[in-house]
């Protein structure tokens, strides 16, 4: 019979939830342990069905022939192949250990001696299998969690990993950001010295004796963090085969060349379950990011100063899966609006971990990234769209209406200079590449050419040119309000800034009217011919219009986490209403402001969930 606690998973295992607890038991005395590596094959699609496994410890992969990506994923208590093992047929799918783990495997030839003991075993396993056949058919699957539980960090670079950093991390994990979701408060930290203790007498990290040790551990903290020794050893291996994720840790300032440990991390997990973590003595502006990240492919790197916790804090809520994202849409001139909706949060105590948007969303989360204050921000805004006219300079319309030199040259006064890796707050950018016909999320590079990029309306702009040849065009094309986008790059609750599209509008305006070329050139001459101009929307507000016409479509996308922010906007004002940006900031400010402090309104309680104080904890 499994011990050391155990017991519980049989007595949750639904397929065995109408066994009284003493024929449990006499199944579970069946099941034997085994261990298995990163990479490993549980099952295989095709492969007679001969066994069931309940998994102890470890994740696992869920894949079809034929299907680089896996379906689904299969965590601690849950079963793996019993429906084809108790039905009598053939895998449908292969499993696969994503890093080292523990089941309990039970044989068909065991299970049938058991079942001609008992033979109303066999009826009880049959009517809870028909309901969870039912059940599958019926539900969508669940998706797996992306949360790490397992940890390892291994040395980045040349330099060593600071004295003090990795208790540090585990501390700021301990502390629980988010208490009804995420625990977080049993760290266990296992260096090689610890590591050697837990085993004693067994000498190979690779024995099943090794990996029970380790998975008993896991089974009983929330978080593991696997510290590997300075070099490639045997421990180092280890411990990188046991994590969910590997950080690689390294003092910015050193020598950016991969370290066998990176190598041999690159070789064992995919890039999404890679990061790596570049360290600052002190928070000021960072250059030259690149040549870290040029040689590595992994899915994210932070910043982290060693004199800010909130940084540490940042890390934390990464790792946690309660990062906290803003996603801002785009919308012309509406989007001033975010800078008030901004300015309101941030007052209320929230900090953002990561931020990114589509055309005006993707130039306001920029300035946010950057450190800039609302009301920096709202003097811009003046400074480029009123007081330098950077949409109003018209051209000859060869390859725009409007004077895209001028315009650049206003966007780059402010983000020019930077590039996206060197933020200290993780930023993307959406933008449509009409040369492949799909979104294009830009998360390095220069931040200018981003923001240029991702608000690139077509007619009034001309696409932006990359090196590679490809064309892009306004992101709003594809996706105006990035949800997706940021879900696939983290977990946890984000901030949505939209606004309301009207259901039905109407325009008062007779089609014969429309002048023909000759009476728009006799009129554009004749001063007093203007007036008699109708009434209809311009090319421009046309274009715009069109732009966010599929803009709905991205609430299929929200979650629980997520709050969909919809400030309200003047009837009358339009996408190119500039001169009335501060009015909207202020407008959208003292709203966001009153529904946050407004008692029992749904962004109130959605704070309440992940009440982050000014130290950002």
């Amino acid at each position: 019979m499994p011990s050391n606690g155990l017991e519980n998973l049989f007595d949750a295992l639904e397929i065995l939830g109408g066994l009284d607890a003493g024929t449990r038991s006499e199944i579970a005395a069946e099941f034997e342990p085994l261990a298995l590596k990163r990479g490993d094959v549980l099952v295989r699609q095709g492969d007679a069905a001969d066994s069931m496994f309940i998994v102890v410890s470890g994740r696992f992969a869920v894949r079809l022939d034929g299907r680089a990506d896996a379906i689904s994923e299969i965590g601690p208590g849950q079963p793996i192949g019993e429906i084809a093992f108790l039905a009598g047929g053939t895998r449908t799918a292969t499993v696969e250990a994503l890093r080292d783990g523990l089941v309990l495997g039970l044989n068909r030839a065991d299970f049938e001696r058991l079942t001609s003991k008992s033979p109303a075993l066999w009826r009880v396993i049959t009517v809870t299998l028909a309901k969870r056949i039912a059940a599958l058919n019926a539900a969508q699957p669940a998706p797996p969690d992306p949360r790490p539980r397992t940890i390892a960090i291994i040395r980045g670079g040349a330099a060593a990993i600071p004295a003090g950093f990795v208790d540090r991390l585990a501390e700021t994990l301990a502390r629980a950001s988010q208490p009804k979701k995420v625990r977080g408060r049993r760290v266990q930290v296992v260096d090689g010295v610890r590591a050697a203790e837990m085993l004693a007498a067994r000498s190979s990290y690779d024995s099943s004796d090794a990996t029970a040790a380790f998975n008993d551990l896991e089974r009983q903290s929330d978080f593991v963090v696997y510290v590997a020794d300075d070099e490639l050893t045997a421990w180092s291996d280890k411990a990188m085969r046991q994590a969910d994720i590997v950080l690689a840790v390294a003092a910015f300032s050193g020598d950016p060349t991969p370290n066998d440990l990176e190598q041999r991390a690159a070789m064992l997990l995919p890039s999404s379950s890679r990061r790596l973590v570049l360290l600052h003595e002190k928070r000021q502006p960072i250059t030259g990011t690149q040549r870290w990240i040029a040689a590595r492919s992994v899915t994210m790197h932070h910043h982290v100063a060693l004199d800010t916790q909130a940084d540490f804090a940042r890390l934390a809520r990464f790792l946690k899966g309660t990062a906290v994202g803003l996603i801002a849409c785009g919308g012309g001139a509406l989007c001033t609006a975010q800078i008030g909706l901004y300015k309101a949060f941030t007052e209320a105590g929230v900090q953002f971990d990561m931020m990114g948007g589509t055309s005006g969303g993707s130039a306001f989360t920029a300035a946010f990234a950057l450190g800039r204050t609302p009301d920096e921000i709202d003097a811009a805004a003046h400074d480029v769209f009123i007081t330098n006219r950077a949409m109003r300079r018209l051209t000859w319309p060869r390859y725009s209406l409007i004077d895209h030199k001028h315009y650049d040259a206003q966007l780059h006064r402010y983000y020019g200079g930077h590039d996206i890796e060197d933020l200290w707050i993780p930023y993307f950018a959406i933008s449509s590449n009409l040369s492949r016909c799909s979104l294009n999320c830009h998360r390095t590079g220069s931040l200018w050419s981003a923001v240029r990029a991702s608000g690139s309306i077509p007619v009034i702009l001309p696409p932006y040119y990359t090196a590679d040849g490809d064309m892009l065009v306004d992101g709003c094309l594809l996706d105006n309000v990035p949800i997706k986008a940021m879900h696939e790059l983290k977990s946890g609750p984000n901030v949505v800034m939209s606004f309301a599209v009207p259901d039905l509008e109407r325009f008062d305006v007779s089609y014969d009217t429309l002048p023909s070329r000759n009476e728009m050139i006799a009129r554009a001459v004749n001063p007093f011919g203007r007036s008699a101009l109708p009434e209809a929307p311009s090319l421009m507000n046309v274009l715009m219009r069109s732009l966010m016409a599929n803009r709905q479509d991205f609430k299929r996308h929200l979650t629980e986490d997520d709050l969909l922010v919809v400030p309200p906007v003047p009837d009358e004002m339009s996408f190119l209403d500039w001169h009335r940006h501060s009015e909207l900031v202020d407008l959208a400010y003292r709203w966001a402001k009153a529904e946050l402090l407004r008692d029992g309104s749904a962004p109130r309680l959605w704070l309440d969930g992940i009440t982050i104080d000014s130290a950002g904890h």
